[in-house]
């Protein structure tokens, strides 16, 4: 009985609405939550490069075809291109890992979801810095950082570390959540 009080005290102590303990996401005790989560991630993150890409060709393509209407005075919005992709993608990181569902389009298509480390939902300074950290990580260490995730058993990459996120599968997360309301 006093052991199941620490672990209800631990579950509300943590202020999750989900009842997740602080030590929630094991990979010993539930390695089901990270089956195939790099394999996912990968797909996912190509999947999220067309949804990122479209718009920013659709919006090259109108800039080249006004500034042919425009007899080449159009072609100075081309400037603009660089940092309005940079702002799309931050936003779209943003607002997706910080939304309901804590996943980007590619990662709600692959049934992959992020949480804190003590397994909140992301928000969105957290979703934009994620995708912030990716980038800048993966520009300054190269490729390379993404091995980190085959030698951990929560599979998390460089960024999500220094962040303290966790990418799940997220079809056994009701399963996983239901045995922690048991306890």
């Amino acid at each position: 009985m006093a052991d199941e009080d620490f672990n209800n005290a631990n579950t509300t102590r943590s202020g999750n609405s989900a009842g997740f303990r602080s030590d929630a996401f094991d990979p010993w005790m539930q390695p089901e939550l990270f089956r195939g989560v790099l394999t996912r991630r990968f797909f996912a993150f190509l999947i999220d490069l067309v949804v990122l890409s479209t718009p920013v060709i659709l919006g090259v393509i109108f800039i080249a075809v006004f500034g042919v209407v425009t007899l080449g005075l159009g072609w100075a919005l081309f400037w603009l291109v660089s940092p309005a992709s940079v702002i799309w993608a931050i936003v779209y990181y943003g607002a997706s890992l910080g939304g309901p569902h804590s996943a980007t389009v590619g990662m709600r298509v692959m049934d992959l979801e992020m949480r804190t480390w003590s397994g909140e939902p992301g928000y969105f300074v957290l979703g934009a810095m994620h995708a912030v950290l990716f980038w800048v990580t993966l520009s300054i260490f190269t490729p390379l950082i993404l091995l980190t995730g085959l030698f951990n058993g929560r599979r998390r990459l460089l960024h999500d570390m220094l962040l303290g996120t966790v990418i799940i599968n997220n079809s056994v997360l009701a399963s996983v959540a239901q045995s922690y309301r048991s306890y």
